[in-house]
């Protein structure tokens, strides 16, 4: 039986929990052994989709990429419950695997699927389009691992809105695999980088969004704040910035009011926000330790009221 929480991910049949958990920091800042704790702690939440990258962590001094993906698969097999869970990786930014030609796409996925520990990809993303490899070459690559069985279903990441509407129009031309999901950077202080042509292209498809930063880099859980000193890999990255803009803070005081209404960690009130946003499916964010994953999880228990969605709405503009 279908939890109440699951959400149904666009035109497909996957079924997926409102917080897909982020696998960015697996062979990152979190060990395997952290990783196990932080899978199995966001699975006892009710969580099934976890979202991870052949690339990840090839940005890290000894690493090679598929990183992640190692993990993820050696927690599947320990744990026995592959059937139970929705695992999305992308291709495009291995080391070994770069780009989207055909050949690179399937050479890619193979490998995808040795690290996973799994006969099937359930999302597979072109993490990065390519623009000068033509739409034709891409959808019929991923159709053929679509009819292989080694995918079931794909989706697309950092594309524009032109290059999304030309591939779904060749799908549906040609009667091929079809993208049932969009990877955007999106979030409470970042709406242009997906509302608009990308949002609307999206509403009209029937595709699912599954935000990407959904968060902005860990400002949105409320621990960057005027005078204080955060010593983090992201606040290295800069994820401080949004504290310099007027919209940052007035999304702060906006957060604040709402999370102290329900009680709930800022973090919660930002994501619940991006799950009720027209297309939206499940943001995306990552826990390092098992600490970190009540607010996030906790989106699935939080229902803002309209009035609560229009004051974080009206701040973010």
């Amino acid at each position: 039986m279908t939890s109440p929480a699951l959400r149904k991910l666009g035109s497909s049949d996957l079924e997926v929990f409102p917080l897909s958990l982020g696998g960015n920091v697996f062979g990152w800042t979190a060990d395997e052994t952290q990783s196990f704790a932080v899978l199995d702690a966001y699975a006892a939440a009710g969580g099934n989709f976890i979202d991870t990258a052949d690339s990840y962590s090839a940005w890290v001094d000894g690493n090679v990429g598929g990183e992640s993906e190692t993990i993820i698969g050696k927690w599947t097999k320990s744990r026995g419950n592959r059937a139970d869970v929705v695992i999305a990786t992308k291709v495009s930014q291995h080391p070994e695997f770069q780009g989207l030609s055909a050949a690179n796409i399937k050479a890619a996925a193979d490998a995808s699927l040795r690290r996973l520990d799994t006969d099937h990809i359930d999302l597979y993303y072109t993490h990065f389009d390519q623009p000068d490899v033509p739409v034709e070459e891409i959808i019929g690559a991923l159709d053929e691992l679509v009819k292989a069985g080694k995918v079931r279903h794909i989706a697309a990441s950092n594309i524009s809105a032109e290059r999304l509407e030309a591939s779904l129009a060749f799908s549906d031309r040609e009667g091929l695999a079809r993208y049932v999901a969009l990877q955007p950077h999106y979030n409470l202080v970042s709406r242009d980088t997906y509302e608009g042509d990308l949002q609307d292209l999206a509403d009209r498809s029937g595709l699912a969004a599954v935000p990407y930063f959904a968060l902005a880099s860990g400002f949105l859980t409320g621990k960057y704040r005027t005078g204080t000193t955060v010593d983090s890999q992201r606040a290295k990255a800069g994820a401080g910035k949004h504290l310099e803009t007027e919209r940052g803070q007035k999304v702060l005081t906006a957060l604040d009011e709402v999370a102290q209404t329900h009680g709930v960690p800022v973090a919660t009130v930002a994501l619940a926000w991006l799950a009720a946003r027209p297309t939206v499916a499940a943001p995306i964010a990552s826990a390092r330790t098992v600490e970190q994953l009540p607010a996030l999880v906790g989106l699935a228990d939080l229902t803002l009221t309209e009035a609560e969605l229009a004051r974080l709405t009206d701040a973010s503009a």
